[in-house]
């Protein structure tokens, strides 16, 4: 998605369809979200990722299957930052070959370390909710969850793609803010997707266990929705499985439909239909071809209604 939405970037602003500079570009972004996701299952401590063991998992019974010396879950662990850290730097270095083909855009080399900035706060934002919940008042609780959303996925995933394909292609800042404005819409909606997913997809399409983002701890949009609104008994089933690695199904289960219960999925559901109706209301607005206009409705509508 995050390549798909570069690639239309910098068609949306001019430039030439069969360029090599948007493909280094969504290339490097790609890289970008490939170390994301092998430090996101390290710190998330998740055994798998679409249906296979994560990295760190791999490397760890590649020790054990070895017999190697010293610990098999710390040579995984550690092997793994390493990988994600070399994703970082090829990343860098693809991103900076398109920039340099593209006569060096300081606007979209400034856009590009403002991405990789917000995501790492994003992500600390993140784990620091896991464990410091109670320090958030109940009140503050969903704008928390707002932000982390935002600057851990949001913004990478859609806002910073658009926005850098259009930067590479010549346009200003000032002339791309309608590209944000519709972009972060489709981010937020594509994340509270992923975050309903968490709770509530099947196992066989996400790849990953069920309710996992229950049992990791993650206070999501859905969560703080349910925290304000649900009733004691309600409130009760979902904190007694957030963030402990043994709930078992049945637990799940039933925080399952104490969320659906206290209405915050049905909340939740209903903000991404606004914000879907905002992202296409966006890509209507703004001065584009056809195709162009029609890509980016695809890649919305892909984003929002998808399983997995």
């Amino acid at each position: 998605m995050r390549a798909q939405l570069l690639y239309w970037g910098w068609r949306s602003a001019g430039g030439q369809a069969d360029s090599p500079i948007p493909i280094q570009a969504a290339a490097g972004l790609e890289l970008f979200q490939t170390a994301a996701l092998i430090h996101d299952d390290v710190i998330d401590r998740s055994d798998t990722r679409r249906s296979m063991p994560s990295v760190h998992k791999r490397l760890e019974h590649l020790h054990m299957n070895r017999s190697w010396d010293q610990e098999p879950a710390h040579f995984g662990v550690s092997s793994a930052i390493l990988i994600g850290d070399l994703a970082l730097t090829w990343s860098e270095q693809l991103f900076g070959q398109a920039l340099a083909a593209a006569g060096h855009p300081a606007e979209a080399a400034q856009g590009f370390n403002l991405m990789r900035t917000e995501v790492m706060i994003g992500q600390y934002l993140d784990i620091h909710a896991e464990v410091a919940a109670g320090d958030v008042p109940s009140e503050r609780a969903h704008r928390r969850a707002v932000d982390i959303l935002r600057y851990k996925s949001a913004k990478y995933s859609a806002e910073h793609p658009v926005a850098l394909g259009a930067l590479l292609a010549g346009r200003t800042e000032a002339q791309i803010a309608g590209h944000r404005k519709f972009a972060l819409a489709l981010g937020e909606a594509f994340q509270i997707r992923d975050d309903i997913l968490g709770i509530y997809g099947d196992p066989q399409t996400t790849g990953k266990p069920a309710g996992d983002d229950l049992r990791e701890g993650k206070r999501t949009v859905v969560i703080a929705k349910h925290l304000e609104h649900a009733t004691e008994d309600q409130a009760a089933a979902v904190t007694r499985v957030l963030g402990r690695s043994e709930s078992t199904a049945e637990d799940i289960m039933t925080a399952r439909q104490a969320i659906q219960a206290s209405g915050a999925l049905e909340q939740v559901e209903e903000s991404v239909d606004l914000l879907t109706a905002a992202a296409k209301a966006g890509i209507n607005s703004l001065q584009v071809e056809p195709v162009v206009a029609a890509a980016f409705h695809r890649i919305l509508q892909s984003a929002v209604r998808r399983e997995r």
